[in-house]
């Protein structure tokens, strides 16, 4: 018997054996006069898409084509213990953009993976993929440079990691399929934003999150500004574009706070109309925050505190109007969790939170993506490490019920 057909049959054993255990808690339910809700969610199974001992892969977005093949964005960087380093972080003069594709609804995917872009000043990192109407690619990244010595000590108005100063944000774009990406498109600097990037120049603007294109076809962006360097806070702001991407207007504020900071952001629009922002948090015990605009993107609501942990995330509307919310759990377990709201994103506190994966090595996981793939499933794509192992690009396939 071939490692296939076995590795198909304990597929098949693992969910009849799922379906056992859901059968008999409805019974037992009965038995004791109870009623028993069925999940929102159901975890197929966990594959892995991509895995080099010899890579730090990290920060994955996906899209699904029109065709159905699915494109997956990640950052990779060498594993920096093969060359007598200690460790390897999240600053990386050689981090890449690449992607992987897959054309079998995510059976199989291209082992080597495309260069999508190389930054010539330094590292960059998540690159995040949003798909467009007409069938186009915006892929925001933003990357930090690599100083020598005590030469990052001098750069007083940027933001610094150790011997690395931020560079700030920029933008590719992509109109056949992930081939070919446009030369980088730089975005403005935002107001309020006091940093300087490497070249002593107003940082252009980044963030880590989707992007949304609303029903009139505007493009629209959340960022973050750093409107204090030491400490840190950070506010997000909406930016917009009209024509795909390669221009930027100034909005408004999303989210400001005198303690709070706010960064990594996923943005949807409900059936309604809403405008939500799903935001991470920095001094606020890693709490979830949402922020809601009411007139198309040109004022938010006050952000509030939806009571639950976790952190980045990325949000879906399903066919039905409510809304599939993912995001990375850094507490133990370690692992990725979600929530599927209803259509106005009213009952975020209350709803249920499904564990996806809390079998995580440790913190250093997570930043999920989703999308609908063509059979009607849903892929939520990760990075992962197990028992503090290689970092790699994971995902996990459920059905929305």
């Amino acid at each position: 018997m071939t490692a296939e057909i076995k590795d198909k049959d304990y597929e098949e054993n693992q969910m009849q054996t799922r379906h056992r255990i859901f059968c008999l808690a409805i019974a037992l339910a009965a038995l004791f006069g109870q009623s028993y809700a069925e999940p929102a969610i159901v975890k197929e199974k966990d594959i892995v898409l991509y895995s080099d001992a010899r890579f730090y892969s990290a920060f994955p977005s996906i899209v699904q084509r029109p065709d159905g093949e699915l494109i997956v964005a990640f950052r990779r960087a060498p594993e920096r213990q093969y060359f007598g380093e200690p460790n390897s972080n999240h600053t990386d003069p050689n981090s890449y953009l690449v992607l992987i594709r897959s054309n079998d609804n995510a059976a199989t995917w291209t082992s080597e993976p495309e260069l999508i872009f190389a930054h010539p000043f330094g590292g960059s990192q998540d690159p995040c993929m949003t798909q467009l109407r007409d069938g186009s690619i915006v892929c925001s990244s933003y990357g930090w440079a690599q100083l020598r010595g005590d030469a990052a000590e001098k750069f007083s108005e940027s933001m610094r990691h150790g011997e690395f100063v931020f560079m700030g944000g920029y933008l590719l774009r992509s109109t056949d399929a992930g081939k070919s990406w446009s030369a980088p498109i730089i975005p403005p600097n935002v107001p309020g934003n006091v940093v300087k990037n490497v070249f002593n120049e107003p940082c252009p603007a980044y963030n880590r999150g989707p992007m949304w294109e609303s029903r009139d076809g505007t493009l629209f962006w959340a960022i973050a500004s750093q409107t204090q360097l030491n400490p840190r806070i950070a506010e997000t702001h909406l930016l917009a574009s009209r024509d795909g991407g390669l221009t930027w207007e100034y909005r408004t504020p999303i989210a400001q706070d005198e303690k709070a900071s706010f960064n990594e952001t996923a943005l949807i629009e409900t059936q309604k109309g809403d405008l939500i922002a799903f935001m991470r948090t920095a001094d606020f015990d890693d709490r979830t925050v949402m922020a809601r605009s009411t007139d198309g993107g040109k004022s938010f609501e006050k952000w509030i505190d939806t009571g639950f942990q976790g952190h980045p995330h990325c949000a879906t509307v399903l066919p039905d109007g409510r809304i599939l919310l993912v995001y990375g759990y850094r507490h133990a377990p370690f692992g990725i969790r979600a929530r599927v709201l209803d259509p106005d994103a009213t009952n975020i506190k209350e709803v249920e939170e499904i564990i996806l994966r809390d079998d995580g090595g440790n913190s250093d996981l997570g930043y999920p993506w989703v999308t609908a793939m063509a059979d009607g499933k849903y892929l939520v794509v990760y990075y992962f490490n197990k028992e503090n192992g290689t970092r790699h690009i994971a995902g996990s396939i459920v059905a929305v019920r």
